[in-house]
């Protein structure tokens, strides 16, 4: 009986390694639940750049933008698992959505693998120069005497750009006005006008637009400053203990062999880390944050516990 047993974990072990090596045996579909030059897309498809050249494999990058990033994250949770399917996600499909919807379509615990965390990137508070306020504080004491005069802008209901600037009333015991807009350009043009006073958006979306001189970073959302913008002090530098950075990381359905897995993150991994991907990923103001999945796991748990209250005091639902 042992020696029969010692045998069939033998044959396992060597037919998962076997699987492991063997990907992919065909076509890989990167699903991005976003559309073309959103920040999940710019990782994809270096991302299969990368590996479409390393492989000698063909890989697809197939958008599916929808319902908050809840469209396309579905389809890779519906795939068969056995890595032709993969896709890059993020914090809203795959942590907040849980929070917003009533009802998603997937489970993203029960559904979805989670293979390796992608990049990192800051977000970033900018205000229009006429508020007059040069740091987070001075923004803090202004709106604190002021509740409800103020507006900020927002990539939409539910998005981090609207979060985070809710974390920031919430912490200031305030009260701002929300402004949704359906991208970041919108929302900054927004800023430069003076139509809205405040917006916590990606970096990348807010540095280009400095030169327009109608405009002043006062902080960053990440733990630590910014590799990318040293020079620029935390929210919680400020007085405001808020993180809110964006970030993106690799899925696959649910059942896909964990060798697969390894394998599939140990060469995404070292994509991330190539110096010609480095390079490309810090002129979009993005850092590569390879990790196991565990890493992914806890990342995730993470934004469903620092969002849940922040949801719950500004009573935000999307159905």
């Amino acid at each position: 009986m042992k020696r029969s047993v010692v045998a069939a974990l033998t044959v396992l072990i060597c037919t998962l390694s076997a699987v492991a090596q063997d990907w992919p045996a065909k076509t890989v579909k990167i699903i991005v639940p976003f559309a073309a030059g959103a920040t999940p897309d710019v990782v994809a498809r270096l991302i299969a750049d990368y590996l479409q050249d390393k492989l000698q494999q063909t890989f697809i990058v197939e958008n599916r933008p929808g319902a908050g990033g809840n469209t396309g994250t579905d389809a890779v949770a519906k795939a068969e698992p056995d890595g032709s399917t993969i896709g890059v996600s993020i914090g809203g499909p795959l942590a907040i959505n849980t929070l917003l919807f009533s009802n998603l379509p997937y489970d993203p615990r029960k559904d979805l693998a989670l293979i390796t965390m992608l990049v990192t990137q800051p977000s970033a508070l900018a205000v229009n120069v006429s508020l007059g306020v040069n740091t987070t504080q001075e923004l803090v004491d202004l709106i604190r005497r002021n509740p409800a005069k103020y507006a900020f802008g927002s990539i939409g209901a539910g998005s981090l750009s609207h979060l985070a600037m809710e974390a920031i009333a919430l912490k200031s015991g305030t009260q701002l006005v929300h402004v949704p807009y359906a991208s970041s350009p919108q929302a900054m043009t927004a800023l430069i006008r003076n139509d809205v006073q405040m917006v916590c958006l990606p970096a990348i979306s807010v540095v280009p637009q400095l030169g327009s001189g109608s405009i002043r970073i006062l902080a960053v959302s990440t733990a630590e400053r910014s590799a990318l913008l040293p020079g620029v002090p935390t929210l919680k530098e400020g007085g405001i203990d808020v993180q809110a950075d964006a970030w993106s990381g690799l899925i696959a359905p649910a059942g896909i062999p964990d060798a697969m897995v390894e394998r599939i993150g140990k060469l995404v991994g070292d994509a991330l880390t190539s110096r010609a991907i480095r390079e490309k990923l810090t002129a979009q103001l993005m850092e590569p944050s390879p990790g196991t999945p565990a890493e992914f796991r806890a990342r995730v748990d993470a934004d469903i516990a620092r969002w849940t209250p922040v949801i719950e005091a500004a009573k935000i639902k999307i159905d």
